[in-house]
């Protein structure tokens, strides 16, 4: 049975995009300048040069992960040895990010361009100038995040040489900055370099996306991947071409997706029209590469995934989105002492995360599988930081290995 939807009356997204997509036969450098941060690349140079920490808040898609350390790297922040690093939430996005900036600057991964994740080290010493990129997506507040993020602050207070760039896709730069205001001490150090300002820059980067029109369910459902498999037939059924974006909770979920959506187009004869991917942590580099490749004229691509690619990664082409409206997030349990991953409703700044993944090469849509009232009413406005939901005691072993008392 098919879920009834309904469209909010106000439910667009309201800026415009005035450039096309990264798309089609243009030159790498042609695309890197259609990309919205292109527009702000002096600005960014001239804050992290007078300020020790620059926000940026961009919306997914802007180009700020895989453009600002190209910025400073041709502006010379990587010579006499100097490394450009940052760090992403994910594996997966590391990955992604760093084989793309690689291909933009036209060398091989591993080089000059390359990345470190646990268990695996792709990069050169000596060599390697871009190791994964920035200290991006801070808005997920990953525990991990929020520590390096506490580290930095202590080590700025002994070198002003240091310049730190935190990127965010939401507007929660105001308390960042707050974090990040110096000290007493660091003011008046006689360390602090001549004419650098103390403060935190921040500045807004304005996305590349079109409107996308919001459905709700009329009622609830009790089975959201069958849920999100009938909206996917629907969508293929009654709309215009465009890539389909279904976001699930888990790998158990995906592959159930999948294989449901799989016999369901074997029984409906419409195989030659879709192909369906999974998208989640652990995927075979081979299956990756199948995500990110053009779709095939004639063909629309549904991509089934976690909340993977909520920030962290840019799928062009999309324009449907399927919001579940949950996601699996880490909850420790003080008094059992036991730590899950459970099934929890995500926040309205989320699925607002996942609504503008549809607007990237033209107007989209969102189905959201649970009602407006509930939206409104009864979603939460931020999710909880990971550092609140977690058992400490591993981070703290961790701080201690590294001689951090």
């Amino acid at each position: 049975m098919q879920p009834k939807v309904r469209r909010s009356p106000d439910s667009s997204t309201t800026r415009k995009a005035a450039s096309s997509s990264g798309y089609g036969y243009a030159s790498i450098e042609k695309q890197r300048q259609r990309l919205p941060v292109y527009k702000y690349r002096t600005a960014i140079l001239y804050l992290v040069e007078s300020h020790p920490t620059t926000i940026v808040v961009g919306e997914t898609g802007s180009g700020k992960t895989t453009q600002i350390p190209q910025y400073l790297k041709e502006a010379g922040w990587a010579e006499g040895g100097r490394v450009i690093a940052c760090t992403q939430p994910r594996r997966l996005a590391v990955q992604a990010v760093a084989s793309r900036v690689a291909e933009e600057m036209g060398v091989k991964l591993g080089e000059e361009v390359g990345y470190t994740i646990r268990f695996e080290d792709a990069t050169n010493p000596g060599t390697t100038m871009i190791n994964v990129v920035m200290v991006d997506e801070a808005h997920e507040r990953s525990i991990l995040t929020d520590i390096v993020l506490g580290l930095l602050k202590k080590i700025q207070c002994r070198r002003s040489d240091l310049r730190l760039i935190i990127s965010s896709a939401t507007t929660e730069a105001k308390s960042m900055s707050d974090f990040f205001q110096p000290s007493r001490r660091y003011r008046g150090s006689e360390s602090v370099e001549p004419g650098l300002k103390m403060e935190p820059a921040i500045l807004s980067v304005e996305g590349r996306g079109f409107n996308v029109q919001i459905h709700y369910l009329e009622e609830p459902v009790s089975d959201y991947v069958r849920a999100a498999v009938s909206t996917v037939l629907l969508i293929h059924d009654k709309e215009p071409f465009g890539d389909i974006l279904v976001f699930l909770t888990g790998e158990e979920a995906i592959e159930a997706a999948v294989k449901q959506l799989t016999d369901d187009i074997q029984d409906r004869k419409i195989s030659s029209g879709l192909i369906v991917l999974p998208l989640y942590s652990g995927l075979p580099q081979a299956e990756q590469d199948l995500i990110f490749s053009p779709t095939p004229r004639g063909k629309r691509k549904v991509v089934i995934s976690t909340n993977i690619a909520e920030t962290s990664l840019t799928l062009e082409g999309v324009v449907y989105v399927i919001d579940s409206g949950f996601s699996k997030q880490q909850f420790y349990n003080s008094i059992t002492d036991i730590e899950n991953l459970v099934v929890a409703p995500i926040s309205q700044a989320s699925a607002r995360q996942r609504a503008g993944r549809a607007r990237r090469v033209r107007p989209g849509k969102c189905y959201r599988l649970y009602t407006e009232e509930y939206f409104l009413k009864e979603m939460a406005a931020h999710g909880i930081p990971e550092i609140q939901r977690s058992n400490l005691v591993s981070c703290v072993i961790q701080l201690k290995a590294l001689g951090i008392r």
